[in-house]
């Protein structure tokens, strides 16, 4: 759970006394170490050495030490880092001293399952504003929200005080559905449909594509299997791909 102190103030002596700039890789991660070290707290620990950390965190442990350094922290030797003060200065960089107020525009299979998702309390966000277009929608009410007609997207921004919209539309509506949100007030938007969206600047987008993230995946599934389908011995390892390039099992270069 998020501990919530006045905006803009570290709770606790040492904490980061104003907002660093951070290399973008580094703020990726810090979520990941922010979910470790709520574990770590949970179980009941002080401390944690940076080795732990970055194991439970899924980074090596250097880039965990260089990381924490552009937050101040640097631990203490034979000690490691103080658990409750690491949650407090990574809070405070990702700016989550407040409950963040959440507008979810969309709410089909996609948009229901992320309106009773637990995991955005528990991280510093709640949904305060469920919206859609299609008038069989509105009016449903979903984990305690009454799905609300895109056209009053204006007033539902200004008074929950939202900032951030999150996209659960299909491809089709997803620009419009951008172009409201930010004629709103939005000016940070979590995009879940598989196209690229036009902003204006100021305004930061994220992207999650699920099939993309697959498609990732498949290409270590087929390369794992090339792999360990190369013959034992012999043959340069390379076989002709398709348009012309070459890849694992054949027995000489293309246009060789």
């Amino acid at each position: 759970m998020s501990q919530h102190r006045p905006a803009g103030a570290p709770g606790r002596a040492g904490a980061v006394p104003a907002l660093p700039d951070l290399p973008e890789a580094t703020v990726a991660r810090l979520p990941e170490y922010l979910r470790a070290l709520h574990v770590l707290a949970e179980a009941g620990n002080d401390t944690v050495s940076s080795e732990g950390l970055a194991a439970a965190a899924g980074v090596n442990s250097a880039k965990l030490r260089k990381d924490l350094s552009h937050l101040g922290s640097y631990g203490t030797r034979g000690v490691g880092y103080d658990v409750a003060l690491l949650i407090d200065q990574i809070e405070f960089v990702l700016g989550l001293t407040q409950r963040r107020a959440v507008a979810l525009v969309g709410v089909g299979n996609l948009g229901h399952a992320l309106a009773g998702y637990a995991g955005f309390a528990s991280r510093g966000f709640r949904i305060a504003a469920l919206v859609d277009a299609d008038p069989e929608r509105v009016g449903e009410e979903i984990n305690g929200l009454v799905v609300r007609h895109i056209d009053e997207l204006t007033r539902i921004v200004a008074e929950e005080s939202i900032a951030i919209g999150v996209i659960a539309t299909p491809a089709g509506a997803a620009q419009s559905v951008a172009d409201q949100l930010v004629s709103a007030g939005v000016t940070s938007i979590l995009n879940f449909a598989p196209c690229v969206l036009s902003v204006p600047e100021g305004v930061d987008v994220r992207k999650v594509d699920l099939a993309i993230e697959l498609q990732i995946l498949s290409f270590h599934e087929h390369r794992k299997a090339s792999l360990t389908g190369l013959p034992a011995t012999g043959g340069s390892g390379l076989t002709a791909l398709p348009g012309g390039l070459a890849g694992p099992g054949t027995q000489e270069a293309v246009g060789s």
